[in-house]
């Protein structure tokens, strides 16, 4: 009788630690959802905008690129920007940067911090490395005056002979070899 009732308990625990467990399938679940994004990105027709991992070896370490729209102050300008994931993306914003200088009512010039709502409290899962790219790409033209890390620039705005005036004493071209 104890060997029928043996046979019927339950499967034994398994010896693995417990830390391995859920912390890796999170992170093959981000992997994942990287790469799909990756490639999402790669195939997509969106102009002036690409992004991509800094290397092979580190999939949450990205470099963006976002060229001005065209029709606004920033028309054929190119500026780089530095995409960290979180390991909990994409529950959690990435944190961006503007790695090229960005004279903008919205953007930090000295740190290249971003104050775009889609980065903080408006933040959904539902975002993608693209739709981020095309609103960092939109918010160039249309700036959020009533919320500026940029006061100055904010100032300016509306004189824009002024503003470009600043805005090209800051810029630095890209370089290819630049990463």
């Amino acid at each position: 009788m104890e060997q029928v009732t043996s046979s019927l308990a339950p499967p034994r625990a398994s010896t693995k630690p417990a830390t391995s467990g859920p912390s890796s399938e999170g992170a093959g679940s981000v992997t994942k959802r990287l790469s799909n994004e990756l490639m999402t990105l790669m195939m997509s027709s969106s102009p002036g905008i690409s992004a991509f991992p800094k290397s092979d070896a580190n999939l949450f370490e990205w470099i963006g690129t976002i060229e001005g729209p065209a029709g606004t102050i920033y028309a054929g300008l190119a500026f780089r920007i530095a995409i960290s994931f979180p390991p909990n993306y994409p529950y959690v914003a990435p944190s961006i940067k503007f790695d090229t200088p960005c004279y903008h009512p919205n953007v930090d010039i000295t740190s290249g911090a971003i104050c775009l709502d889609i980065l903080q409290d408006k933040w959904s899962a539902v975002y993608s490395v693209q739709t981020i790219l095309i609103s960092l790409q939109s918010l160039l033209g249309e700036p959020n005056n009533q919320s500026p890390l940029n006061a100055d620039a904010a100032g300016l705005w509306k004189s824009p002979d002024a503003f470009k005036d600043q805005l090209m004493k800051h810029y630095r071209p890209l370089n290819d070899d630049s990463a």
